[in-house]
């Protein structure tokens, strides 16, 4: 029986996309616009901290454990530019440093708030990070001073993601 291309092809489905608006929606008023504002704020002073002589392009980070702990990171270059860190991944890693995971378990991030210069969302490796560490999170886009831009979720940026949990790791 052939293929049919209509059988094949995959893109959300709407009630998914509204689900997940209204659980954005929850999350947001759960969390309180105010300490999301704050988590901006922080991302922005950490963008302050980055290390950037090649490109000169500050980007900071900071994530919203479960747990009410603030993590904060900012991009690191390496002249190779394949070594560079970025932001989100240093804000994670140094959470779980702090033992995140011992703390809360793998799924510690609640939020993650990204500052930098351009009003555009993480990049897909710090995607892949954000959601080895949650199933879903908000992530919030904020602009050099810390104004949020806009609110979404990891899920929305990173729709059908193979994740830990899809190997039963909770």
């Amino acid at each position: 029986m052939p293929l049919k291309i209509k059988d094949i092809i995959w893109i959300p489905e709407s009630g998914n996309l509204e689900k997940e608006r209204k659980w954005i929606e929850k999350e947001i008023k759960s969390t309180g616009i105010k300490k999301l504002q704050t988590l901006s704020i922080r991302a922005s002073k950490a963008k302050g901290t980055a290390y950037t002589p090649y490109s000169k392009y500050n980007v900071g980070a900071a994530l919203l454990r479960k747990s009410g702990k603030v993590d904060e990171g900012q991009n690191i270059e390496v002249v190779t530019y394949s070594e560079t860190g970025h932001a989100e991944e240093q804000a994670i890693k140094n959470a779980v440093s702090k033992g995140a995971v011992k703390e809360g378990g793998r799924k510690f991030i609640k939020a993650i708030a990204v500052s930098h210069a351009k009003d555009t969302a993480p990049c897909g490796k710090c995607r892949q990070i954000i959601v080895e560490f949650c199933d879903n999170a908000l992530v919030i886009v904020a602009d050099s001073k810390g104004t949020i831009k806009r609110i979404t979720s990891i899920k929305l940026l990173l729709p059908y993601a193979f994740t830990a949990s899809d190997l039963r790791i909770k």
